[in-house]
């Protein structure tokens, strides 16, 4: 009977990896020439649309196209500061810290959080403070030592072209870490291009640069096991899953990140006041190369490799939050509405800079040991996978969400 025993199961393993060396959507893919494409609702733009060659990477930002309030009809000056005449669409600061219940404006202090992107932004550090004016959070500038821009190789003032997508994804970006961490110092790494080996160079400049997190809101589909550039003991490097669901994507499915996923966060009448499930575009997947890091366990049912992801937070458009962008957006309205998993990342980068933790964790490993810190999102999908918890929501640990969404920054 033992026996019997011991060769079915040989054969059930047997044929769940041969299940996940396929192309279809098992969780576990093989290499591929370009990142997965999102499949969009018909009210929701990529910044980065359209297809990406071999050794690029793309962003994840996704714009909602049909809310967006005009700049200067609702415009006005309140004590010599530009701000909004009503409140700009999609979840502000406040929503956010009452959703995740982060110490934002008692936290961060020290920390410095670096936004890794492609190309340049020439409008960064103006439209980064219309945001924060907007939410009554002091600005963060050059000339107070709060902002810092370099290109990738740390030079102030020689920046690469302009890209109006990957505009749109730095403007999400910092406007997260002010939403999130508005004590914070920002440092934006700006690389050449979207290159992974100009995007590299850009994460390595952040570390040298004294970042205390990095967050990393692109990815391409996996071509390695492990990269020297995501690997800064010490540094909390966060990446975004993708926005195309079950399938891992890189710099995210390294184990010497913390992979963030994708929710859909909405207000509800419960203790909380909020509630979340697995937002359907989220990322996850079981790797085909990364080796499952000691942290993840599992049984012989479950991905015998790296799963993603770690952590999540709010991505969904149609959940989206506010961002203000003067010079990616194609219909220059100023106040849009974002999502994607370009949310999830900084927000989780900045997460941990309100906990001031990331010297003494290993990787995305904390989270794992510290369950009661986060929300448990136990209902959704994001597709369809050879293991059922790498594409959807179950209680306790799950691809699309991992442990959960913030609750405070205990667990970071």
């Amino acid at each position: 009977m033992y026996q019997r025993l011991l060769r079915m199961f040989g054969v059930l393993a047997v044929i769940a990896l041969a299940a996940c060396s396929g192309t279809g959507s098992t969780g576990m893919t093989p290499s591929m020439p370009a990142p997965l494409q999102p499949a969009l609702q018909n009210n929701v733009a990529a910044s980065c649309a359209g297809p990406v060659p071999a050794g690029y990477s793309q962003c994840f930002a996704l714009m909602r196209t049909d809310v967006g309030a005009p700049v200067d009809p609702a415009m006005r000056v309140i004590e010599g500061k530009v701000r909004q005449t009503t409140t700009p669409a999609g979840y502000g600061p406040s929503d956010l810290r009452s959703a995740y219940s982060f110490p934002s404006t008692t936290a961060g202090s020290g920390q410095t959080v670096a936004i890794v992107d492609a190309y340049n932004d020439p409008n960064a550090e103006n439209d980064v403070n219309v945001y924060r004016s907007q939410f009554g959070i002091p600005a963060c500038t050059t000339s107070n030592g709060c902002f810092r821009k370099v290109n990738q190789n740390g030079v102030q003032g020689s920046y690469p072209r302009g890209n109006t997508g990957w505009g749109q994804e730095i403007s999400l970006d910092l406007d997260m870490v002010s939403a999130v961490c508005p004590n914070c110092h920002i440092l934006l790494v700006e690389a050449s291009s979207s290159s992974n080996s100009n995007l590299d160079t850009a994460v390595n400049t952040a570390a040298k640069l004294g970042a205390t997190e990095i967050s990393n809101s692109y990815g391409g589909s996996e071509q390695n096991a492990t990269n020297a550039a995501y690997n800064h003991p010490g540094i909390a490097i966060t990446a975004s899953a993708g926005d195309s669901g079950t399938g891992p994507e890189q710099p995210a499915s390294y184990a010497t990140v913390t992979a963030v996923g994708g929710t859909s966060l909405t207000r509800a009448s419960n203790a909380r006041g909020w509630t979340e499930t697995v937002w359907s575009g989220s990322g996850s997947g079981c790797s085909a190369y990364v080796a499952k890091p000691s942290w993840q366990t599992g049984s012989v049912f479950q991905c015998p490799n790296r799963t993603n992801n770690d952590v999540s937070a709010d991505a969904d458009p149609n959940t989206g939050v506010a961002v203000y962008d003067s010079y990616g957006s194609p219909r220059n309205t100023g106040w849009l509405v974002f999502g994607g998993t370009s949310v999830a990342s900084p927000v989780i980068a900045s997460a941990y800079a309100l906990a001031g933790n990331a010297a003494s964790v290993t990787y995305g490993s904390y989270p794992y040991s510290h369950a009661s810190d986060f929300n448990d999102v136990t209902s959704g999908s994001n597709g369809t996978c050879t293991y059922f918890y790498v594409c959807n929501a179950e209680v306790g640990y799950d691809g699309p969400t991992g442990m959960g969404t913030p609750n405070g920054v205990a667990g970071l």
